[in-house]
Parts: structure tokens; C-alpha cells; sequence
């Protein structure tokens, strides 16, 4: 058996069974926040690859509780097997964009749930003021909290055409604040960014070895119906990766990431009624089977990733 059990990595499952001590599975949430990209404060169109649905196209109805999210998933997920443990993830748009009192109502109430055994947030690196800080500090003393922070890339001209709204400062400032407060980052990446070689996508994981950062997600870049990035796809102003060069590029970036950091994605699949390309993204399981089974046939990543 290799150090990460089932997959020749630091996985996210590997991670979770090694601190819960089982199986843990996450409960997506919607807790009806906007973005400073979306409401006018910074740009009224969104990050050009986010669909309407701020990201959070496969979580939970907005319309029920926080509680009723979360147990209507756990209903759904433990028919198919048993689970006791969840991690309550707010994933849509921006999740620390409100006012603190309302973020203490849906984050209190979520981290009170007795099947959730984490929390984790996903949201802005210049949406962090002091009063949000102060409350993820104090529910991080309850419940693990984990904050994930949508950095896509390091390269400002890259940044600039996704529209992503603040430089890589702001980003370092932001995983300062939070590591000094001992709250765990998760750091969002994607492969395949317009104008994006191989070569700047491997400058962003190098720089992310030199962050205090304990997790990461190597997303593959969909182009999904409705966003200005279709648009710019139609008109042949970039081509999507290929199924084998990106599993080639996420084994590339694997290699080059510090083993210490957790692997929480190296795919993604966008929901199959808004994905327009790459088609072969929608198979997601098969591209699962053939990353492992290609890292574990390669001796020169074996030689990495089991040693003990």
C-alpha cells in the first residue's frame, strides 16, 4: 500500500480519513450571497468563465434553511451508503459577502449540525474584513473551518482578461490573515486559462509552494453556456485542452507541488445542460481512472509520490 492509500497523491480523501478517521463527504450550500463581480461593485458581469449560477450550479435549493440543505443531501447521499460524517460546504458566489450577522446565522447554524464535522467557505480573497475574520476565528475553535479562495492563476494579464478584480496582493494579504488566525486555505486554480502554457501554469503551483496554503484544486477550464468566455470560445480566440495533454499537465503539476499541500480537485464537471466544451469533461470518473492508472504505470512519478 503507498503513503496515500488509494491514489498516488495527497489526496482530499486520504486527508479527511487520516483526521475523522472514516469516510467524510461534502454537502454543497447556497447561502443566498452575491459577488462583488456580479452586483456592481467591481463589474456587473462576473468572472468571464462563471456561469449564473456563481459556481454553485450543483448546490443546495437557496430557498430552503441551511438545515434543510443539509439534510436533504445527507437524505440523498446516505440512501446510497452509510455516512455519518459531512463537511458543510458554502460554494455558490461569494460566501463571506454580507453582513456578519448574517454570515454568524447560516455559519453557526451549519457547524451546529451533528453529522457536520467541518466547514468550509469559498469566497474572495478582498471580500475578508476584520469582523468576518474575527467570527471564522471564533467557529474554528468549535469545528474545523476551512476557507477556499478563488485564485485561478497568478499572472496578472491572465487575471485581467478573466476579470477577476484584484491583484495577487490582496491575495497574499488575505492567506496572511487567515493563517495567523489558524484557519486552513484552500487555493482554487485552473488549467487551461486563455493564453496559459504549461510553463505559467507550473509558476503558479511554484508559487504556491512558497504559501502558507494546506490545500489546493487543479480545476480544468469548461466553457459553460451563457458566459462571456463561450462567447470568446465560438469565436476561436482559444482552444480547450485535450483529455490526455490535460491529465499530462495535472501529473506535471502534482510533481511539482509541495506533498505536503492536500489535493482537493484535479478535475471538475460542469453540469452537462451548460457545458459546451471540452465535451469529454462530463466523464469524469474515466478521467479519474486514467490519471491513476498513468501515475501509477510511470516509475518517474512513482519514485515521488510513494515514497514513505
Amino acid at each position: 500500500m503507498n503513503k496515500w492509500s488509494d491514489k498516488p497523491y495527497h489526496s482530499l480523501d486520504y486527508m479527511l480519513r487520516e483526521r475523522f478517521g472514516e469516510k467524510v463527504y461534502k454537502v454543497t450550500l447556497n447561502g443566498g450571497m452575491s459577488c462583488p463581480n456580479r452586483d456592481g461593485k467591481l463589474d456587473h458581469r462576473g468572472c468571464i468563465f462563471c456561469s449564473a449560477g456563481g459556481s454553485g450550479d450543483f448546490a443546495a435549493d437557496a430557498a430552503l434553511s441551511i438545515t434543510g440543505q443539509i439534510n436533504a443531501q445527507i437524505s440523498l447521499l446516505s440512501a446510497k451508503r452509510p455516512i455519518r460524517k459531512y463537511i458543510a460546504y458554502f460554494q455558490a458566489y461569494t460566501n463571506t459577502y454580507a453582513p456578519v450577522t448574517h454570515l454568524r446565522h447560516i455559519f453557526e447554524e451549519a457547524i451546529a449540525h451533528p453529522d457536520v464535522a467541518a466547514l468550509s467557505i469559498g469566497t474572495r480573497p478582498d471580500c475578508l474584513p476584520e469582523d468576518v475574520l474575527a467570527l471564522l476565528f471564533e467557529l474554528n475553535q468549535i469545528k474545523p473551518v476551512w476557507i477556499e479562495l478563488g485564485l485561478q492563476t497568478i499572472h496578472e494579464e491572465t487575471a485581467a482578461y478573466i476579470r477577476r478584480g484584484y491583484p495577487l496582493s490582496c491575495f497574499e494579504q488575505a492567506v496572511q490573515r487567515l493563517r495567523a488566525r489558524g484557519i486552513e486555505v484552500i487555493v482554487h486554480t485552473i488549467l487551461g486559462l486563455p493564453g496559459e502554457d504549461p510553463d505559467k501554469i507550473l509558476q503558479t503551483m511554484e508559487y504556491l509552494n512558497h504559501m502558507d496554503i494546506q490545500g489546493i484544486k487543479l480545476q480544468l477550464l469548461h466553457v459553460l453556456e451563457g458566459t462571456d468566455l463561450a462567447a470568446d470560445y465560438r469565436s476561436q480566440r482559444f482552444a480547450v485542452l485535450e483529455r490526455d495533454a490535460y491529465i499530462d499537465l495535472v501529473i506535471r503539476c502534482l510533481e511539482h507541488l509541495d506533498p505536503r499541500i492536500v489535493i482537493h480537485r484535479v478535475t471538475g464537471d460542469g453540469p452537462k445542460e451548460l457545458l459546451i466544451a471540452p465535451e469529454w469533461a462530463s466523464r469524469k470518473r474515466e478521467v479519474l481512472n486514467l490519471l491513476h492508472h498513468r501515475m501509477k504505470e510511470e516509475d518517474a512519478y512513482q519514485g515521488k509520490y510513494f515514497r514513505r
